[in-house]
């Protein structure tokens, strides 16, 4: 009778981590179409059109006397009300910066699949070519967005590739989170172990080494799969969400924005 019950209740919970795994790994916060942005720094405000007409809103920093762009596909929370405040750190370095809500997040519509945050992020970095050369294009992943990054970052051939805080694969980082759980449940592959290798941009990783959302084992592991020209920076003592905390971040980070 026991062993009927936990069956049941595993049967139940791997059924609602497969229909319900879109709110299990993204956590958007939605913005009325109205919304006015507050930011110390001048920018403009972008909207989108992605191929099945869902629209893409997006913030674009411009630095004085800027040497490039920097990409920007941010994590798995909140909106580009709050990311936008990260611009401080590309400018101060005389980078623009672009940086987008994935649908369903702030002013973007629609609904996430794997397949549309590639096709968004591949609208948007075409559009940046009608303005800046690729060797002037840094792309940057950051959590969640790693994955979108690397996909890009694959297909075309920018100047520098950062990625912080990456996982190795979504099922790999749910079957260290949830071992009991089947990785074939886990709709989303986002697969920078595929792509890393194949990339023919630098590639820069970014990983705290108390990561307690990604374990840093994950950048270990891809570390294995980097080029000569690639390299992993552990931050000591980093977490998930402090790394601009740490002055080598910002030592390595100049270097790479030089």
């Amino acid at each position: 009778m026991v062993f009927l019950v936990f069956l049941s209740l595993f049967v139940l919970i791997t059924i609602g981590i497969y229909a319900f795994q879109n709110k299990l790994i993204f956590y958007p916060e939605v913005l009325l179409p109205n919304y006015q942005f507050e930011f110390d720094h001048d920018f403009e405000e972008l909207d989108f059109h992605s191929l099945d007409g869902t629209l893409i809103n997006a913030l674009h920093f411009k630095a004085n006397n800027s040497k490039g762009v920097v990409f920007y596909s941010h994590g798995n929370a909140g909106s580009l009300r709050n990311w936008g405040h990260i611009a401080d750190i590309f400018l101060s370095h005389h980078y623009d910066l672009l940086i987008y809500d994935y649908r369903g997040f702030g002013k973007s519509s629609g609904k996430i699949t794997e397949e549309k945050l590639y096709e968004d992020a591949n609208m948007i970095y075409k559009k940046l070519l009608e303005s800046y050369r690729e060797d002037q294009i840094i792309i940057y992943g950051r959590s969640i967005g790693t994955g979108v990054a690397s996909k890009i970052a694959l297909d075309y051939n920018p100047k520098h590739v950062v990625l912080e805080s990456p996982y190795y694969n979504l099922p790999d980082l749910a079957k260290n989170m949830f071992p009991f759980i089947p990785e074939k449940l886990i709709r989303y592959e986002l697969s920078n172990n595929e792509r890393i290798p194949k990339i023919s941009a630098p590639i820069t990783i970014f990983h705290g080494t108390f990561d307690e959302v990604i374990y840093f084992g994950s950048s270990m592991k891809l570390e294995k799969l980097l080029n000569a020209k690639d390299r992993l920076v552990p931050i000591v003592g980093g977490h998930h969400n402090d790394l601009a905390n740490f002055e080598v971040f910002h030592s390595e980070l100049a270097d790479i924005l030089q």
